[in-house]
């Protein structure tokens, strides 16, 4: 039985899907009030634990049951004030996941992580495309690694804790997953953002992947002979300007015509951070969102190409299928 921590979130789900198409028994481990609509139909199919993975009694009582783990369950923040919250459950709860496995001996774990955690610096001070991140990257701090980062980070060395332990495990880094969710939650943010034709892109540029490849990498990865490698798992790079566009295309939307300079963005987080104090709402800009969208990184994906023979799905491919799936849910 396969045991998916956070299997109501974009990743979650789509695992939890691809397991189950594949004829996989399918556990899930949520909260009690985990909102489940990117499962809707799957539910009945799904043997379902309830806990938190902070909770190690609940988190025990699923692992116990299970022959591999996939660890999807994570927070995701830029918001300065939930940095402490951030690192306890991306770290803690990481250490927690790893630790059952190894007291459980699972045949193997595999940790979503993110391209975040193998650390950003620019190589001769240069900011331009020649920075190329791999998996042979060593982790340097560096003003340009966000506290979401640094949690990720820490988190996957709380897994190759367990690997010197004797826990089989295999890490992936994606970049920016994009796939079918709700408006207003993670990288379908991006999507929503064009629908609503705003004006501003960013000098920066996205590294993308389809979260049906993510699904896909996991289930061969955990079927296969592969342990304690690390893969970046990455479909493309391109400039924000382009990806709007080819979004906009997909809705039939105007897409973003004005490029925000780095200046212009320094002003906007810090008057959001100020609406955010007034307010008590979250922000919509923070000086690392607002950073992260000036840089240009590349992320090579050669190795998981190499490895499993795989080629990732064409972005052209993706965004028609997210932008009709997205249309539907508002003519709904």
């Amino acid at each position: 039985m396969i045991l998916i921590t956070g299997i109501n979130g974009l990743v979650g789900s789509f695992v939890a899907r691809y397991f189950l198409e594949e004829g996989e028994k399918v556990a899930g481990f949520k909260r009690p009030e985990s909102d489940l609509s990117l499962l809707k139909g799957l539910e009945d199919q799904i043997t379902w634990f309830e806990g938190d993975i902070l909770d190690v009694l609940s988190l025990e009582e699923a692992i116990s049951k299970a022959d591999y783990v996939v660890h999807t369950a994570a927070m995701v923040s830029f918001a300065p004030k939930d940095r402490n919250k951030m690192l306890r459950i991306n770290v803690e709860g990481t250490a927690n996941v790893v630790n059952m496995c190894l007291l459980y001996k699972v045949k193997k774990l595999c940790f979503v992580s993110s391209v975040a955690a193998i650390g950003r610096k620019f190589s001769n001070g240069a900011s331009d495309t020649s920075n190329l991140i791999d998996e042979k990257a060593q982790w340097e701090e560096s003003p340009l690694n966000s506290n979401y980062a640094k949690s990720k980070y820490q988190a996957e060395l709380e897994v190759w804790r367990g690997v010197a332990e004797g826990l089989d495990a295999v890490v992936v880094n994606p970049s920016i997953i994009l796939g079918e969710a709700d408006w207003y939650k993670s990288s379908t943010q991006l999507f929503k953002y064009v629908y609503d034709e705003n004006k501003y892109y960013t000098g920066g540029t996205i590294n993308y992947v389809d979260v049906q490849d993510v699904a896909e990498i996991i289930y061969k990865l955990l079927h296969s002979d592969i342990v304690n490698e690390r893969f970046i798992l990455n479909g493309g790079t391109l400039s924000y300007k382009q990806f709007f566009e080819k979004v906009a295309s997909g809705f039939g939307r105007k897409a973003p015509s004005k490029e925000i300079s780095g200046f212009l963005s320094q002003i906007a987080w810090r008057v959001e951070a100020l609406r955010s104090l007034f307010t008590g709402k979250a922000p919509l800009i923070t000086k690392e969102t607002a950073q992260s969208a000036n840089l240009n990184f590349i992320y090579p994906s050669q190795k998981i190409r190499k490895e499993l023979n795989f080629e990732f799905t064409l972005l052209d491919e993706t965004i028609e299928r997210i932008c009709k799936n997205l249309k539907a849910k508002v003519s709904d």
